[in-house]
Formats: structure tokens, C-alpha cells, sequence
């Protein structure tokens, strides 16, 4: 994918980053999946559609059929990666919303909504640790201000080592009883939603490990990295090859948090996985051995690699360290 700047007359310059909010002229909202512009289109999924009171969140199989029935203009068929993936052309951007931006807005506000509330102090806490909150944003529901008392924080960091202090903030934070763990209902809830591929105990045990979710007086927040200046891809065009299981070792970690997900690996034949869900960011460690489930892929120069994760819940495929 060739990272550029937005052409788009009005908005020229602006970057398209993952976890970005935008609008379509019918009033849809799609959140950035990858950062750039790729044949003129931005990445993106649909999270949210108009409706009598607001807008409504849509989950990924509301928001295909959707598209397939009332918006197949925001389908679109990628060469280079050999799928249909939900994309808003330049043209069809009525609003950009950047998380960082609204999390100025909202830490300014003295509103006396309790989950506004609760993202301040979660923010004075990671200040209190040394994250410089100029390198945070929110979104979710919160970027789009159709938040409920019961919503979750999901806040971004843009550089890996705020990203990574704030996992240890958080770990540092929880133990001295700042923070809370999450609660096993909490747990399970998410284990629902995008865990079912493993069983939740397998599930559970690598998601303690990774200190990106976490709970302020009752709510749940995730920590979420966001490249600001993502190396761009290859210009390789792939094709599928079908499902396949292999075993392999980590020998490479350092992108395990990024979007997409990449594990080195020291299999002869498939050197890397790619996981474009969250669900197995920060799943394994370098050294580890690790079990993955997912479609090969190989490249007209005949590169092999698999991908986990084509649909946010990606059913039937994951990422496991082998215990």
C-alpha cells in the first residue's frame, strides 16, 4: 500500500491513520483499519450508521450486508491483496475525525459526564507515570460522541515507546490498586465478541500478559498502537492459497503490537504471519513456539506468508503459544 497525503481539495496534507473516524456523505461512519491511501480509497470498516436518535454501532456482519444491499460503492476489490475489502473513496469524505484531537477536546471539558470523567483521570494517571498525553488519542464511540455511561475507553497512543510505557503504566498502575483488573464478566464479555477461536482459559492466559486492557472504576479502556509514520507495504500483489495449520518459533516480535500484527517466524517455508485483528496483537514473544491458523497467501515472486484476521472476528483462525 503507497502511503500518500489526501489530494481531496480543502483537506490536502491530512493523513489517513488507523483508528481515524470518517464520515461518508449518507451519514456512515467507518473507523481507518490501515493508515494511508490505497487506488484512491481509505481502508476502513463501517462502525456506525444513522438512525431515529443518533447513530447506531453495526457489527461486522450487519455492516457487509449493508453494504452489499444499499452501499456496494464502499466494497472494493484490492489486487494486491487478492480480496474485497470495505473502502470510502476521497470523494465520498464528508468529515475526518482524528482521535488525538478529540481527546484535547475532551480532556478541556468540565461536563459532568461520568465517562468523560473517567478518560481524565485514566489520562492524569498515565501523566502521573510520565506519558505525555500530547501522544494519545480516543476513539471509539467517544471520537463520535454517541458514548453511554456504559461505553469503553479506547484511547491510542502514536509512538511505540508511549504505547509500551503505558502497557507498564498500566501494569505498575494496577498493582498499586490505581487501576483495576478487568473483571471476569468483563473478560468473558470480550472473549465473546472476538475471542471464540480459542477456548476462553487459552484465551485468557495470553490476554493477561499483554497489560493493554484494563479497568478505571468499573469501565473498561484498551491501549491501542498507532503508527504515525507506517512503513509503506510492498508493491507485491498476493494471491490465496487456502487455509493451512503450522507450528513454527518466534524470532521476531517487534511489530507484535502494530496494525497489521507481524511475527517473524523460523518456519522454512513461511517467514512471517500477518494479523489484521486486534485479537492477536501482543499474542506471542520472540522465542516462542506458537501454533497459527490462517489463510496462505503467496506472492507473484512466490513469497509465502499467512494472514490471520481478514474479518474482525476471524472464526476459525488464530495465533497461540504452544505451553
Amino acid at each position: 500500500m503507497t502511503i500518500l497525503t489526501d489530494p481531496v481539495p480543502g483537506i490536502i496534507g491530512t493523513m489517513y491513520l488507523a483508528r481515524d473516524f470518517i464520515e461518508t456523505a449518507e451519514g456512515l461512519v467507518f473507523a481507518v483499519t490501515l493508515s494511508g491511501i490505497e487506488d484512491g480509497r481509505i481502508i476502513a470498516c463501517l462502525r456506525y450508521r444513522p438512525g431515529a436518535g443518533g447513530w447506531t454501532k453495526v457489527g461486522s456482519r450487519e455492516a457487509i450486508g449493508l453494504l452489499q444491499e444499499r452501499f456496494p460503492q464502499y466494497l472494493h476489490y484490492s489486487p494486491r491483496r487478492d480480496a474485497i475489502l470495505q473502502a470510502v473513496p476521497l470523494h465520498r469524505i464528508r468529515r475526518h475525525r482524528r482521535p488525538r484531537e478529540r481527546l484535547r477536546e475532551l480532556l478541556a471539558q468540565e461536563r459532568d459526564d461520568p465517562l468523560i470523567r473517567r478518560l481524565q483521570r485514566l489520562t492524569a494517571r498515565l501523566s502521573d507515570c510520565g506519558i505525555a498525553t500530547e501522544h494519545l488519542g480516543i476513539t471509539g464511540s467517544l471520537l463520535l460522541g454517541c458514548h453511554r455511561p456504559d461505553s469503553d475507553l479506547d484511547l491510542v497512543c502514536y509512538h511505540r515507546d508511549t504505547f509500551h510505557q503505558a502497557r507498564e503504566a498500566v501494569r505498575d498502575l494496577t498493582a498499586a490498586g490505581r487501576l483495576q483488573p478487568l473483571s471476569e464478566s468483563l473478560w468473558r464479555t470480550t472473549w465473546q465478541r472476538r475471542g471464540r477461536p480459542l477456548d476462553f482459559p487459552t484465551w485468557l492466559w495470553h490476554e493477561r500478559r499483554k497489560f493493554n486492557k484494563g479497568a478505571i472504576d468499573g469501565t473498561k479502556f484498551d491501549l491501542m498502537l498507532v503508527e504515525e509514520n507506517p512503513a509503506p507495504e510492498t508493491g507485491q500483489h498476493w494471491h490465496k492459497a487456502g487455509h493451512l495449520t503450522l507450528q513454527a518459533t518466534v524470532i521476531d516480535d517487534a511489530d507484535a503490537f502494530a496494525t497489521p500484527t507481524r511475527y517473524r517466524l523460523d518456519h522454512p517455508q513461511i517467514p512471517e504471519v500477518l494479523c489484521f485483528t486486534a485479537t492477536y496483537m501482543g499474542q506471542a514473544r520472540r522465542g516462542e513456539r506458537v501454533e497459527i491458523r490462517g489463510r496462505l497467501e503467496i506472492s507473484e515472486a512466490g513469497d509465502r506468508r499467512v494472514i490471520v484476521g481478514a474479518s474482525r472476528e476471524a472464526p476459525g483462525e488464530y495465533v497461540k503459544v504452544m505451553r
